[in-house]
């Protein structure tokens, strides 16, 4: 568990570096928006899905990942250190930490 909060922690970390509409204070600050996201995606994760259920069928599972935007603004505004810009910035960050998460935790 400490290993996926690490990874996901070096995935936001990454994302901070290459997007300029992201601000995130240190590396410290990307483990505690990993562990305040995984929070948030183990309180809300399940409800979310179960009232965007038709959207997420009709889009052909999509929908998910403005499921996973939605925690990450979520956790934006959480936290005071970390800060993004706008929606579609959310978004296309979203789909970035999910992609590198994806290969560290096959790597790792």
């Amino acid at each position: 568990m400490i290993t996926k909060l690490l990874l996901l922690s070096i995935s936001i970390f990454l994302v901070s570096k290459l997007m300029s509409g992201i601000r995130l204070k240190s590396f410290f600050t990307a483990i505690v928006v990993a562990v305040v996201y995984s929070v948030a995606d183990l309180l809300l994760w399940w409800l979310m899905v179960f009232f965007a259920m038709p959207l997420i069928i009709i889009t052909f599972g999509l929908f998910v990942f403005v499921l996973n935007a939605f925690l990450l603004w979520l956790t934006d505004q959480i936290i005071d250190d970390f800060e993004i810009k706008d929606f579609t910035t959310t978004f296309i960050a979203s789909l970035i930490i999910s992609a590198i998460n994806l290969v560290l935790n096959f790597l790792f």
